[in-house]
């Protein structure tokens, strides 16, 4: 059985954002999922999140877990079988430094963890991140700072308009041990606050693989930070799904 509601505090979280030919990230998602396309482009990203206090609700917060963790993301839509339209993300990895999130991730609460080393250092305004998964199959380099201003190569005009495509991705489908089954969760935040981040450097090897991005099919557009929110994790109906092509 798993938990109906865990809660805790989102102590960071970063959005480094990639902007992807559509059609190439079309050919990439499983049905029922599309692309979440603006000004032409689909999205894709890495979130990369410290929580903190992470327990059942009802709990004290000194029962609480820390973790850091990451996720490999794209926007997408899809439609739904009563009718209309849902947004979200689609997850095709999940990675953790954390051994209960590890286990515990499909069992007891949704989304299947990879275990990985994170080496992570943060003063509040320089950010540096180094992450290796344990399979060998993920890795992720990042140096970053907070930063006042949004850069304008990106293809968001403003930091309200990416903050607002943003907001809608509540709800994560992830990809399991089963190729025809994706655990779902919905992050609920208490409140949304973003902030640009310059990134002055950042590697992942998910999407430098160019058997699925070819090159020239993906391009870092921005990066956005949150920092101490509360929230909760809900869970999701499963969605069953299969790969085309």
């Amino acid at each position: 059985m798993r938990l109906p509601v865990i809660n805790g505090l989102i102590r960071r979280r970063l959005l480094v954002n990639f902007r992807v030919d559509e059609d190439v990230m079309r050919s990439f998602l499983p049905a029922p999922f599309r692309p979440k396309v603006h000004r032409g482009y689909a999205i894709a990203g890495i979130c990369l999140i410290r929580l903190e206090r992470i327990r059942p609700i009802g709990l004290p917060s000194f029962c609480g877990i820390s973790s850091e963790n990451a996720a490999h993301r794209i926007a997408v839509l899809w439609d739904e079988p009563s009718g209309g339209s849902r947004e979200g993300v689609f997850i095709p990895r999940r990675d953790t430094g954390s051994r209960l999130n590890h286990f515990a991730g499909g069992r007891i609460f949704p989304g299947e963890h990879h275990l990985a080393d994170f080496d992570v250092t943060d003063d509040g305004s320089l950010i540096s991140m180094s992450i290796r998964a344990r399979d060998d199959l993920m890795s992720i380099q990042l140096r970053a700072r907070e930063s006042d201003s949004f850069p304008g190569s990106s293809c968001f005009e403003s930091l309200a308009e990416s903050s607002a495509y943003f907001e809608g991705g509540s709800v994560g489908y992830s990809v399991t041990r089963n190729c025809c089954r994706l655990d779902g969760i919905r992050l609920q935040t208490d409140g949304w606050h973003v902030r640009p981040l310059a990134v002055e450097h950042v590697e992942s090897s998910f999407f430098s693989d160019e058997t699925v991005f070819p090159a020239g099919s993906i391009t870092f557009d921005h990066a956005l930070v949150m920092r101490d929110l509360n929230h909760q994790w809900h869970e999701e109906p499963d969605m069953h799904t299969k790969q085309e092509g």
